[in-house]
């Protein structure tokens, strides 16, 4: 029977893809761990060289004897929303100014990459939850 590794830490980050260095947040984060912050970026670097500028949230098992796993998430809704509209960034005033209108065809394009860390059953409760996300950032679905 395998040995099972005891879990030290839980940490999530949000990082750019292929952009992790030592520097703020990341190093402190793994550094109060006693995680080896080069072999993390080293690793997560060479796990998202394809995705672009894209955020890439990753949870980071940290073990008792400071080894480590990670798992990379989906990117986060609201910037798979600006990617999808070529924007920087959503309304200051949601409620007041609209910054962009997705289509269903870009809903269902979103919903197809963030379903397996949504939390929904079905495509329905998945476009409530990018609808609402879009709704808060100042962005209107056309359709």
């Amino acid at each position: 029977m395998a040995k099972v590794k005891k879990v030290k830490a839980l940490i999530k980050l949000q990082i750019a893809a292929g952009k992790a260095t030592p520097a703020p947040p990341i190093g402190p984060a793994l550094g109060q761990h006693g995680v080896a912050i080069m072999d993390f970026c080293k690793a997560y670097n060479d796990k998202t060289k394809g995705k672009g500028d894209t955020v890439v949230p990753v949870e980071i098992t940290v073990y008792e004897d400071r080894s480590f796993d990670f798992v990379l998430k989906t990117p986060p809704v609201s910037v798979l929303i600006l990617k999808a509209l070529g924007l920087k960034s959503g309304s200051s005033t949601p409620n007041l100014q609209t910054v962009g209108v997705l289509t269903k065809k870009q809903v269902d394009e979103i919903i197809d990459i963030k379903m397996p860390d949504l939390n929904a059953v079905d495509r329905d409760g998945a476009y409530r939850i990018i609808e609402g996300s879009a709704k808060s950032m100042g962005v209107r679905i056309k359709g």
